[in-house]
């Protein structure tokens, strides 16, 4: 089965679907054997349809790491961390979480919120 891991020691991403907070930023890496790319992308592909359903829902984009990585990353935009909570209550059986991914992924998912650097990073 596969395994998550939290991106941040200090806080999971379960306490930071609490937050009120949006738009919100989903960053998961993933990290998979190569024998098993094939598996994963239909694993992904089968969590992603179910999410994008989910109201709130704004986009993803998954992300492959070059020169025979075995990392991805997924960046999903939300409209909220109460939109992404609930599209993950809604979608994931607790007892069965990440079933639709090989036994070797490992998840690192994370929210996020846009950070404003004058002259650099704009709102």
């Amino acid at each position: 089965m596969a395994k998550l891991v939290e991106m941040d020691e200090q806080v999971s991403v379960f306490a930071q679907m609490e937050e009120d907070v949006g738009p919100v930023i989903l960053i998961n890496k993933f990290s998979v054997d190569p024998g098993e790319f094939d598996q994963f992308l239909t694993g992904w592909a089968i969590e992603a349809n179910k999410f994008k359903e989910q109201p709130g829902f704004i986009s993803t984009q998954l992300h492959k790491g070059i020169g025979g990585s075995g990392t991805f990353i997924n960046y999903a935009v939300w409209e909220s961390a109460a939109h992404f909570k609930k599209a993950v209550n809604n979608v994931m059986n607790p007892n069965d979480r990440m079933s639709a991914y090989p036994a070797s992924t490992v998840a690192s998912p994370h929210l996020f919120k846009k950070v404003v650097v004058p002259g650099i990073c704009v709102e």
